[in-house]
């Protein structure tokens, strides 16, 4: 049988484009070598969330005194982590599955590789359709010489099977999923060291929410060495010591490396086939078609953000473009971003230096979570910063504080619909709640601060 689209892979793009695909009234068939979801419904952002909503209840038990209310904290259960965890996941997958055969997509275990245009091969099985879709997702990175053995060294897939909490850990990497899981095990009980070579921890943040993240891990406990250099690690019957670049030595019982993922691309029949590959990812047009003609790729094996909500979007703007609707390309730049660590980190739009280097005078705003009610009664520190074009919309929206990812959706709409800081500071932001501080930027941003000192 022939199929109008085949896709390789059931992460988050596939299955995304497979379903908008199948609402069109095309045939599709799914192929997935593991289980349809892929990586971030199996080992990373569902998972680790948990993880990290395990952490947060952790914290609050030992925080309860503070909040009049007698609860004792006894430590971390982690065979219970990994249930509530699992019970999440699995309700997920079911329902992902349950979708996909409400809409008639043919899904097919297996591993796929690329046979030319229009055919993919499973086994001895040839699947053929007038598009392809490469969907196969990204696997964790390394550095050269450090081999990850499971037990000593591992990676962020690891800790989803962790069997104990760590007495200490350092995380190679201050990116988010370092960030991440150095708050998941900060909050277990664990000490906790990240080493990052950039100046700053999440570095592709704006810099003031890098250093408001930095502030909040110091107070609490959290260790880290920021632009320095990893030279090397040896492991001992009681764990790792790592060696820095500038001499310094570091030890603890493991060594979690978080230094990005890599597209998969090795091995299946990509380059063969004519997909151009550079820096290790397939390299696509604004609608993710590939050099050979009938081919796309989404999700991490492009070089766009490596998220689920932007591999998500990627499959439906792929769907849409083979039904011949023209969708509008991806402003990447409108893509939410979270970190979904203790304080959590959101931005949409542009950072001041990114804004700086497109030649756009901008103006500023803080709203500093401190004049914030709803913030005070969560006993979170951080700020929301706004940036907007001279006399013009606003351009970025950066965030820092306990639960403020939730926010980033308004500032995902402001961003993306080109608002004036007049246009929102005239919508009424409901009070007590942590949008106000949205709000209140937005108002002195317009000319009329009201809880702000200027």
């Amino acid at each position: 049988m022939a199929y109008d689209i085949v896709v390789l892979g059931g992460g988050s793009g596939g299955y995304a484009c497979a379903l908008r695909a199948a609402e069109l009234g095309m045939t599709v068939v799914l192929i997935e070598k593991d289980k349809i979801g892929g990586t971030c419904l199996h080992r990373g952002c569902i998972p680790t969330k948990a993880l990290l909503h395990s952490a947060e209840i952790a914290d609050e038990t030992r925080e309860s005194a503070s909040f009049g209310v007698k609860a004792r904290f006894d430590g971390i259960d982690v065979p219970g982590v990994h249930a509530f965890k699992d019970k999440i996941v699995t309700r997920a997958w079911k329902g992902v599955q349950g979708l996909l055969k409400a809409a008639g997509v043919t899904v097919v275990e297996g591993e796929g590789r690329l046979a030319g245009a229009g055919r993919v091969q499973v086994g001895s099985e040839v699947y053929e359709g007038r598009h392809v879709v490469l969907a196969t997702g990204s696997a964790p990175r390394s550095l050269p010489g450090l081999d990850i053995d499971g037990r000593r060294i591992i990676t962020s897939e690891h800790t989803l099977t962790m069997d104990r909490v760590p007495s200490s850990v350092i995380v190679l990497g201050g990116g988010v999923i370092g960030v991440e899981l150095a708050s998941v095990y900060r909050s277990f009980g664990a000490e906790v060291t990240i080493v990052e070579a950039l100046p700053h921890l999440l570095p592709a943040e704006e810099e003031s929410s890098s250093k408001l993240l930095e502030r909040a891990f110091r107070r609490r406990g959290i260790k880290y060495e920021l632009g320095v250099f990893f030279d090397g690690a040896k492991t001992t019957d009681t764990g790792v010591i790592v060696t820095l670049a500038n001499g310094k030595t570091l030890d603890a019982e493991l060594l979690l490396v978080a230094v990005g993922r890599g597209a998969v691309t090795a091995g299946l029949g990509f380059e063969e086939a004519g997909v151009v590959i550079e820096r290790g990812a397939v390299s696509v047009d604004e609608h993710c078609r590939t050099a050979v003609p009938g081919v796309y790729a989404i999700g991490d094996v492009i070089a766009t953000p490596q998220l689920a909500h932007a591999a998500f979007a990627e499959g439906i703007l792929v769907a849409e473009h083979i039904a011949g609707l023209n969708p509008p390309p991806i402003d990447y730049a409108g893509v939410p971003r979270i970190t979904y660590s203790d304080p959590e980190v959101a931005s949409v739009g542009l950072t001041s230096a990114q804004a700086a280097e497109r030649g756009i005078e901008i103006v500023e705003q803080v709203y500093d979570l401190a004049g914030n009610p709803k913030s005070q009664i969560l006993g979170t520190a951080g700020a929301v910063k706004v940036l907007a074009r001279k006399d013009g919309p606003v351009v970025g929206v950066h965030m820092v504080g306990r639960r403020i990812g939730e926010l980033v959706t308004e500032g995902q709409l402001i961003y993306n619909w080109e608002a004036l800081p007049a246009e929102v500071a005239q919508l009424i932001h409901a009070h007590p709640t942590q949008s106000e501080a949205v709000g209140e930027a937005m108002l002195a941003l317009a000319g009329k601060p009201l809880h702000v000192h200027n």
